[in-house]
């Protein structure tokens, strides 16, 4: 896996209350891929991780909101932690922010409450994921199918369950980083079946 993702730059957004795992497992395994990983928040600062309904550890952000383009981003990484996305998902400029990547269909990760946000983006409509079970009936009312699974994977949107699924999670959202955006991928699809031919 080292140098798989040199040269890819990855958000991570997340505000006070996100879960740490959630947060600090994808961003060391975006590290040690290789990328560029910068946690972006509404503020600047310090914001403050959780660990369940404990207070953990606080981490510095890199950028505000104000100062990141999904432009100059590869991927999106959207951790749980339950007062975290309810914060983000009220905040306009995070929305866009996840709509932005969306647009650009770029490979976008989201863990166990990290849905909630790309239901306030309006961006799982026919889409499969999975999330922390008390999202199940949000997702479906926003047009998702919502699964039970570790992982679930549709078109580069990487959705897990919960902190238990971070090895499988990180995985795949590796893999889906590495792809790179969704039209390249249906191309070289079309190019390899068409070699074949």
């Amino acid at each position: 896996m080292p140098g798989k993702l040199e040269g890819k730059k990855v958000a991570i957004l997340a505000t006070d209350g996100f879960e740490q795992s959630e947060l600090m497992e994808p961003y060391k395994a975006l590290r040690e891929a290789g990328a560029d990983a910068m946690i972006v928040s509404p503020t600047g600062g310090k914001i403050q991780g959780m660990k369940h309904a404990e207070k953990a550890d606080a981490f510095e952000v890199d950028l505000t909101l104000d100062q990141a383009d999904a432009d100059d981003f590869d991927a999106l990484v959207l951790p749980g932690g339950v007062m975290n996305p309810d914060a983000l998902r009220m905040n306009p400029k995070a929305v866009h922010f996840v709509k932005d990547f969306h647009a650009a269909r770029k490979p976008i990760a989201a863990i166990c409450h990290g849905p909630w946000l790309l239901v306030e983006a309006d961006v799982v409509d026919g889409r499969r994921v999975t999330s922390w079970p008390s999202l199940k009936t949000d997702l479906r009312n926003a047009g998702a199918e919502w699964t039970d699974a570790e992982v679930v994977c549709d078109r580069g949107l990487v959705t897990s369950r919960k902190p238990d699924d971070l090895p499988a999670f990180c995985r795949k959202m590796i893999e889906e980083i590495a792809e790179g955006r969704h039209e390249r991928r249906g191309a070289k699809r079309a190019g390899a079946t068409a070699g074949l031919q």
